[in-house]
């Protein structure tokens, strides 16, 4: 992917001006900075959730997930349900519940949403992205309420699940880059 002389501005005041970087293809970028520094916008920019004021985003793969900075699973849906439902048409229960037990939250596939914790709801979140097999990841501060033990188990997960694929990254936390084992590292 490649993002060329890219502006953005949110009630007058710019986000992103003339930025230029290029995103290779198959490796994990982390994006980091400050905040208010433009890095979700950047994100949602390459999702196509946001347009561009002026330049150019190419090469984005059409097959894209996302984990939030919310994680946006239906409260009443249980933990099964709500990683399933971006999953191809065919993925089997029993792969989604595998899948969830290898972020530790195999025990809990039959509870509601809304009875998770926020670092299980986390887990859930990023199962849901890598269950859509996409062929590009985007992680908006992926591992937020996380304790050390269940960040070291998500980013495993994620780096096992997703060989080859590109990741796009954006942490404030300085661990991140090795925990993802990041190719590169963009400050903005």
């Amino acid at each position: 992917m490649e993002v060329k002389k890219l502006c953005k501005s949110f009630g007058g005041r710019p986000v992103l001006e003339n930025l230029s970087l290029a995103l290779p293809d198959g490796e994990v970028t982390l994006i980091s900075g400050p905040s208010g520094r433009g890095k979700t916008t950047l994100l949602r920019l390459l999702l196509g959730l946001e347009t561009p004021a002026s330049g150019e985003i190419l090469g984005v793969p059409p097959r894209r997930a996302a984990v939030f900075q919310e994680d946006r699973l239906p409260p009443d849906f249980s933990l099964l349900r709500c990683v399933l439902m971006t999953a191809p048409r065919r993925t089997p229960a029993s792969e989604a519940e595998g899948q969830l037990s290898e972020v530790g939250l195999g025990e809990f596939c039959r509870l509601p949403a809304r009875e998770l914790s926020g670092g299980m709801r986390r887990r859930a979140a990023i199962v849901r992205a890598v269950l859509a097999q996409p062929e590009a990841l985007f992680l908006d501060e992926p591992f937020s309420g996380l304790d050390a033990e269940a960040r070291s188990l998500a980013a495993a997960y994620i780096l096992r699940r997703c060989p080859g694929k590109t990741i796009v990254a954006v942490s404030h936390e300085p661990g991140d880059a090795a925990l993802l084992q990041a190719a590169r590292s963009i400050e903005l």
